[in-house]
């Protein structure tokens, strides 16, 4: 990493220096890498001004504060700095679950025909016996798709069902 500092009309001192070779390090871990940062300070009158361009991984971001004092202008540009690292990462880290919910949404890959199928619960059954008939009432009464019900005497379920031509088809198993 390069760190470039520049002084208009004001010094650097060791500290200053320091601080920001420490913040810009802490920041590379959120960053990446950071393989540039111009870092410019000036002072004019009473206001401290201080420029900050980071370029890394095809990005550049620049930042300005101005304060009063150059030390509290150096720690609000590195948080603003620090804060916009923080919300890229997310963004992108959001990007990529997007990505694979959608991937995990359209199933395997050797199966494209498939892939708009899905299996939905239904709670359409009746728990009490009843004949052949009257499923058949209560599955023209209720509108449903899909009726599964208990016949009576009987231990085994049966199944009634829309057909495509608009009558009621019965399953019973053997």
């Amino acid at each position: 990493m390069n760190i470039h500092i520049t002084a208009r009309q004001t010094e650097v001192t060791p500290e200053m220096r320091d601080f920001c070779e420490e913040r810009l390090r802490a920041l590379e871990k959120l960053a990446g890498s950071i393989f540039d940062a111009d870092l410019v300070l000036s002072a004019q009158k009473y206001r401290h001004k201080v420029e900050l361009n980071v370029k890394g991984r095809g990005r550049t971001i620049a930042m300005t504060e101005e304060t009063a004092d150059a030390l509290s202008s150096l720690h609000r540009v590195f948080d603003r700095l620090e804060e916009k690292l923080k919300k890229e990462r997310a963004k992108y880290r959001e990007q990529k679950r997007r990505k694979g919910r959608e991937r995990k949404s359209l199933g395997p890959p050797e199966e494209p025909a498939e892939a708009g199928r899905r299996i939905l619960r239904s709670p359409f059954f009746a728990l009490k016996p009843m004949s052949v008939e009257e499923a058949a009432v209560q599955f023209e009464i209720k509108k449903r798709e899909v009726l599964m019900f208990r016949e009576p005497g009987a231990e085994r379920w049966a199944v009634l069902f829309r057909r495509k031509d608009g009558n009621i088809g019965l399953v019973q198993p053997d």
